[in-house]
């Protein structure tokens, strides 16, 4: 894949960019390795003081770096001053806690005695360079939920983006730059996916993290397991969105909507399959579809669009599969099912909730990345559950209930990484995101973000004489 931005809305190519060169990646982590030697001593303060100066500086280039955004992948553009808005807020967030995430730990003297120590100490150190592989549907944010932790650690940074973000990628090397961080500290790799194996396999990497797609994932893993490297994955989500009978159900379907178009429903946690009791089901559904025949559909720099295109022809292309297998097997389109007429050019998709799904379709099993909804009757909370963990995927969960019995059950027994009770999946700083079963594994964010690429080191000492 070129390294190229494209404007989705168009189809329109605004810039290549050559890849990096050998002699270049070289040099980069050379001075990345250079760049921990010194970050890795400094203390809280000076990294806080750095942190800040960075979330200052995104806040004022919030405008430009939305419209970049908008521009390379699609997003809405009131999406896009968002997603840099939450930047700014987990960076702040970062450099106000992290001493306090990583100060060290007492064990209870009573705890230990039988160890031999007269006392003993857990101190959370930085591990090294850490090579972020990140996609392109939350530029932005998803390089600065890693960075900003890690920086903040004592770690350095090395990003490789998705190829069709190059611009946002390059941004964020100058932030960190004119935020005063030493040469190294973070920088951007313009290179194409062939090129990551072998700087993982670097020994100056001592560790990555990666967000996108189920088979990117197991490619890094298995090439960190090779070298023995930590690494954190956030892979796809299939997310059900439980309503129940006690539930809200005009909020419910009000909710649901921005749940699933959201990102222009190119988002892990968007809401995918809407899963809804009988006895609520009739009226969730058609308020539901109402509301997704009421988005405006256009262009993402237009203050009033509600959705933007899908990030690329082949991006729409795999949805329309997804949605004509689905058809051809007997669902039932409630509203969409199709490219909207009155965009001609650029990678739009109409807003669709299919019904009647069956396991024989692909769409039952498989991540729908786009405004499309899958909607399912059933008949009490055992199929809802049941039905809810009948994908491969496990990264978070919707329910709407007023029922204590229904929390209960559903914190109990649904697999994912979180369960959200009457209202939608979201990430905030200090909260721990991440997933189970081919979600991923490990969490970014809050105090266990902070501490993933970091060495738990245990200080013993003996008897004094």
């Amino acid at each position: 894949m070129p390294i190229a931005t494209v404007n989705p809305a168009t189809g329109e190519t605004l810039e290549t960019f050559e890849p990096i060169a050998p002699a270049e990646i070289e040099r980069r982590l050379a001075a990345a390795h250079a760049a921990y030697g010194h970050h890795r001593t400094t203390g809280f303060e000076e990294r806080s003081r750095l942190l800040h100066r960075a979330a200052d500086l995104l806040e004022e280039d919030t405008d430009s770096i939305a419209r970049t955004m908008t521009t390379e992948m699609g997003k809405p553009i009131t999406a896009a001053r968002a997603e840099a808005a939450k930047c700014v807020k987990a960076m702040r967030w970062y450099a106000d806690h992290a001493e306090g995430l990583l100060a060290d730990e007492h064990p209870a003297q009573a705890d230990v005695t039988d160890s031999g120590a007269s006392r003993a100490v857990v101190h959370y150190r930085p591990l090294g360079v850490v090579l972020a592989v990140m996609p392109w549907n939350f530029p932005l944010w998803q390089v600065v939920r890693f960075a900003a932790p890690a920086l903040m650690a004592g770690n350095v940074g090395l990003l490789k983006h998705a190829s069709n973000v190059p611009r946002t990628a390059l941004y964020l090397e100058d932030l960190f730059r004119r935020a005063g961080y030493p040469e190294g500290c973070f920088q951007t790799l313009l290179v194409g996916s062939d090129a990551i194996e072998d700087i993982l396999r670097d020994d100056r990497v001592a560790a990555a993290t990666l967000t996108g797609s189920e088979p990117a994932g197991r490619a890094v893993a298995s090439v960190a397991g090779d070298e023995i490297k930590k690494t954190v994955l956030e892979l796809g989500g299939s997310d059900p969105y439980l309503v129940l009978p006690s539930a809200d159900v005009e909020r419910a379907a009000r909710t649901a909507v921005t749940a699933r178009v959201q990102n222009n429903g190119q988002s892990c946690i968007a809401a995918k399959r809407f899963i809804v009791h009988a006895d609520v089901y009739d009226t969730f559904r058609d308020r539901f579809v109402a509301g997704m025949r009421e988005l405006t559909v256009g262009d993402p720099l237009d203050e009033e669009t509600d959705v933007g295109p899908l990030s690329s022809e082949r991006g729409r292309a795999d949805l329309e599969e997804l949605v004509d297998d689905a058809l051809g097997h007997g669902a039932t389109a409630l509203c969409g099912g199709q490219r909207p007429k009155e965009q001609e050019r650029g990678w739009f998709y109409a807003p669709t909730v299919l019904a009647d799904i069956t396991p024989r379709m692909r769409i039952h099993r498989e991540e729908t990345f786009g405004p499309v909804a899958t909607l399912y009757r059933v008949a009490d909370l055992d199929e809802a559950v049941a039905l809810a963990n009948d994908t491969p995927f496990g990264l978070s969960s919707n329910v709407w209930t007023r029922d204590d019995a229904d929390i209960a059950r559903c914190v109990r027994d649904l697999q994912a990484g979180g369960v959200f009770f009457n209202g939608m999946t979201a990430s905030h700083p200090g909260l721990p995101f991440g997933g189970v079963k081919r979600s991923g594994y490990g969490r970014e964010l809050s105090g266990h973000g902070i501490r993933e690429f970091c060495n738990a080191t245990t200080v013993w000492h003996g008897p004094a004489e």
